[in-house]
């Protein structure tokens, strides 16, 4: 990383969370920023699996910094907007980028919350973390780290963007420093990076959680002891035991693999796994029930009237339990809550 003038470190390390409604976010915070911008910026936005980001590109448009899809080893430089890869978590280690596959945390990958407890873990009061507009409370956790690492919290003002979830989560659970909308979110970030300050902090002791997960995160390590107790639920993903943790008033769970949940985002892939049961049982029984037809019309063209009679009762019956499956579905049964 290059130098820097000050003999007190400075705070130039910039992790940005978005969801929903966050190129336009992203695109008014970079605007703000100078060239020779004395921090790095990270930025963690949600993307579908296999989906291409030109994200680096628009942003590299919307201001004078240099924006580019992180790189897994590269080292961190000052005055780069680095972009997680669309599929891969963007980790930090001092010094330097990990970019790796890794376990979806909230249903996610990348996700926000393993990029900002990285940063809190290996760069403790020198990171400012921003939460931008979003859907549930991807982000939250990790601010929280931030903040507990001595670092900064911002928060793009929730009545600012039409998808106000994760900003009005953040500001319930984290002592944010900075609530505006994201240009000003980046104004303010220009004069921050540029205050001397001591920075000293005082590590608590429970600081290793975080080093733990980001561990298990990488698959770089198995703990053999978990954090927290073992849950009644199983992982959405992988079927494995949730094991539940308690932060603050937030709930959270991970399973053995590196999964991870906040109590909103768990909620949330439950209903999906509900719903695509549902439709799996409504395809499977109009299957069976057009199937026993079937063999009642092969049954009727023997003459076997009796055996025939059997099958159409059947197929009325799970024609009846699949008309009563697809109204469960159409009533909402499995919808995620808004």
């Amino acid at each position: 990383m290059s130098s820097r003038p000050s003999a007190r470190p400075q705070r130039d390390i910039i992790v940005v969370g978005a969801s929903a409604g966050g190129v336009g976010s992203l695109q008014q915070l970079v605007s703000r920023l100078p060239a020779r911008f004395p921090a790095a910026v990270f930025v963690v936005l949600h993307l579908p699996a296999g989906a291409t980001s030109v994200l680096p590109q628009i942003l590299s448009r919307a201001g004078a910094l240099p924006a580019a899809h992180a790189v897994h080893g590269d080292p961190i430089r000052h005055g780069q907007v680095y972009v997680a890869p669309p599929g891969f978590h963007l980790t930090l280690q001092p010094g330097r980028m990990w970019v790796t596959r890794g376990a979806r945390e909230n249903g996610n990958r990348p996700a926000i919350d393993p990029l900002f407890r990285s940063a809190a873990v290996a760069f403790g009061p020198r990171v400012i973390g921003v939460v931008l507009s979003g859907l549930l409370d991807d982000g939250t956790i990790g601010l929280g780290e931030v903040k507990r690492a001595g670092g900064l919290a911002m928060v793009q003002d929730p009545a600012d963007t039409p998808w106000p979830s994760m900003p009005l989560n953040a500001l319930a659970h984290v002592n944010v420093d900075h609530c505006a909308s994201p240009a000003r979110i980046g104004e303010l970030l220009v004069e921050l990076v540029q205050q001397d300050g001591d920075l000293a902090f005082t590590p608590r002791p429970d600081a290793d959680v975080p080093a733990r997960e980001l561990r298990v995160l990488t698959m770089h390590e198995d703990e053999d002891e978990k954090p927290g107790e073992p849950s009644p639920y199983g992982c959405p993903e992988c079927g494995g035991v949730l094991w539940e943790m308690e932060d603050g008033e937030l709930v959270r769970f991970r399973c053995r693999v590196g999964h991870a949940y906040t109590s909103e985002a768990l909620a949330a892939d439950q209903a999906q796994t509900i719903e695509k049961a549902l439709w799996s049982a409504l395809r499977g029984l109009e299957e069976q029930s057009a199937f026993k037809r079937r063999l009642a019309e092969r049954a009727r063209q023997r003459g076997h009237e009796t055996t025939a009679a059997r099958f159409d009762a059947r197929a009325r019956e799970l024609a009846a339990d699949a008309q009563q499956v697809r109204g469960l579905l159409l009533s909402g049964v499995g919808a995620s809550e808004p």
